[in-house]
């Protein structure tokens, strides 16, 4: 069969989590995405003259004759989706990514081939839930032609493609003819973005039926408010002007523009008897996604309990998703554009891949951010993290002077960030872990917990103290209350493996097991974890599961014995927690030298 070479618009779109979406409901999964192609999919691919090269179980590739109708079917399809979705918890939601290019294709019978597919396919991958990006090209053609704005990416070095691409995301705004502000384009001159991540919480909708509850329904948008803007790495608009839209019907991209934020919080109170259902979803007014939604309910029997107990969930569920939308934009933005917040953001995103390389891949960005902002008290905080994370996991030794670092760090990020939560519980930990200094530790971490008592991180560095100062019904305390703050924390593992640790030192080695396979079923590889297991078991005599659980853990840890034990933790932990494990360790027949 002949091929043929010719210039097309090329439009790439795949579902996201669709592997997690097929593993919870496979039947109902299938058969909304059949409902979505017929109703929603189709009739635009058809409507603007495109054709359907080939499907997948997530995905479609589409080739388009022009353009302008290329991005037109791509905006009408997420704005329709949009509104699909608007009704349904995140979870239940299927979302779109898109990337449109325009390029030279071979085409080869019905299939097509070529960078021009290529790049397309990499710009999906570069989109967000419910987004579109376009190459320089795309944006070029259609920019006076569409009603659209776009916000540059800069260049990326995408898979497979020798070239960096220059990579224009699409701003989904309200439809042309609306009430609203027409796709993107404001009326009015719109605010520019703090240089920190800025949010705003608006009024959360009275749906009791009884406008005496009003009060009700404001005082806890107000504690939720005060609660978010003790977080100091994120801008919050006051609640004076937040309130200014109680009672009108807005569109959160026109508050985005009045008040010059990239975050909007929204939510309801609904009643029935003495029972109230509080939801809330936070929305990233840029590209429109969901980016965390939950709902709560209590009994009215004590309102401001009630107040205070949606306030510090709400905070402890949106900090981690809201660090990670900043973590994932800053990943995407420029490398020669980098301030110290980006570099941080970045180093978090290395930290959190959990391997040895990353772990110095990440103290490597941590310390272009210092040359840049020396006084930037995370940055300086978050290596000593690094480091104690990187003997924990006993990635090979970390030496004298990368400690002396790590705790000349710490003390620089304490006194530098004394309005900071996270450089003060990260310093704190520091110095305890490193140097032993737990009364000085615990101080920083108690103040943290001060500016904000509603950081699970927070909860886990005192939890992480106070085990080291043998005090364990105070760690048992504070990692439960993270896992209550963040039940699904990306470091959630971190808390239940802390909790191992408080049973251990406190003698309750049952416990101490269901915690440790908690952690390990989220992270199997978790050397703490693993150590904890295996100790709590030997103390209770099940032999035949330590000579299992050894056995991993000396695959990953094959030079482990007794005196490599009291070597790395002579300073960290006090003699009778230390000579738990010693014990332990000896029971399970654990080579002493």
């Amino acid at each position: 069969m002949s091929q043929t070479r010719r210039l097309a618009a090329i439009l790439a779109a795949d579902v996201v989590g669709y592997s997690r979406l097929m593993g919870a409901d496979e039947e109902g999964t299938l058969a909304e995405l059949k409902a979505i192609r017929r109703e929603v999919a189709d009739p635009k691919i058809k409507e603007h003259r495109g054709r359907i090269v080939k499907t997948t179980g997530d995905g479609l590739l589409l080739e388009f004759a022009s353009v302008v109708d290329a991005v037109r079917c791509a905006v009408e399809v997420q704005r329709e989706m949009g509104e699909r979705n608007a009704e349904l918890p995140p979870d239940h939601r299927i979302e779109f990514r898109m990337g449109i290019n325009l390029g030279d294709i071979i085409k080869d019978g019905r299939d097509i081939y070529g960078d021009g597919v290529n790049v397309a396919a990499r710009l999906e991958g570069l989109a967000e839930p419910g987004g579109i990006c376009v190459s320089r090209t795309v944006r070029d053609q259609v920019r006076d032609k569409l009603d659209l704005s776009f916000e540059d990416m800069g260049q990326q070095q995408v898979k497979n493609i020798a070239r960096p691409v220059r990579v224009h995301r699409v701003l989904l705004g309200e439809r042309p003819g609306s009430s609203g502000p027409a796709m993107g384009r404001s009326t009015e001159p719109s605010l520019d973005l703090p240089d920190k991540p800025s949010l705003a919480v608006l009024p959360f909708q009275n749906m009791t039926g009884d406008a005496d509850q009003d009060y009700f329904v404001d005082g806890i948008v107000e504690e939720i408010t005060t609660a978010i803007s003790r977080l100091p790495w994120l801008f919050v608009i006051a609640r004076n002007s937040s309130f200014t839209y109680k009672g009108r019907a807005v569109d959160v991209k026109q508050v985005a523009r009045e008040l010059g934020v990239r975050y909007v919080l929204e939510g309801s109170v609904r009643k029935a008897g003495n029972r109230v259902r509080i939801t809330g979803q936070l929305i990233d007014t840029i590209t429109g996604a969901h980016i965390w939604g939950d709902r709560f309910d209590g009994a009215l029997d004590d309102i401001f309990e009630l107040q205070d107990e949606v306030a510090s969930s709400v905070v402890g569920a949106i900090e981690p998703r809201l660090r990670q939308s900043e973590i994932e934009r800053a990943v995407r933005k420029p490398t020669d554009s980098l301030d110290a917040y980006d570099l941080y953001l970045r180093a978090v995103a290395e930290f959190c891949r959990y391997t040895e390389e990353r772990m110095r891949d990440a103290v490597a960005l941590l310390r272009r951010a210092l040359a840049l902002d020396p006084s930037y008290a995370p940055a300086a905080a978050l290596i000593g993290w690094c480091w104690g994370f990187q003997r924990v996991q006993d990635w090979g030794p970390v030496s004298a002077a990368e400690v002396a670092e790590a705790v000349r760090l710490a003390r620089l990020a304490i006194e530098g960030g004394k309005d900071d939560p996270d450089a003060l519980w990260m310093a704190g930990n520091t110095l305890s872990f490193f140097a032993g200094e737990h009364a000085s530790g615990a101080s920083a971490v108690d103040r943290a917990l001060t500016l904000n008592p509603n950081s699970a991180h927070a909860w886990m560095g005192k939890g992480l103290v106070s085990y080291r100062q043998t005090r364990p019904e105070d760690a048992i305390e504070a990692f439960k209350r993270a896992v209550r703050l963040s039940p699904l924390d990306p470091l959630g593992y971190f808390f239940t493996c802390g909790l191992a640790l408080a049973h251990v030192a406190a003698r309750r080695y049952g416990e101490a097991i269901e915690w440790a396979d908690r952690s390990l079923r989220d992270a199997p590889r978790f050397e703490s974890a693993l150590r904890n297991k295996v100790v709590a078991c030997a103390h209770l005599g099940r032999l035949e599961e330590v000579r299992d659980e050894i056995s991993r853990l000396l695959e990953l840890q094959p030079d482990l014995t007794i005196a490599t034990l009291k070597a790395r933790y002579a300073v960290t932990l006090p003699p009778e927690i230390l000579d738990i494990y010693v014990e332990g360790y000896r029971k399970a027949g654990m080579p002493e030298e």
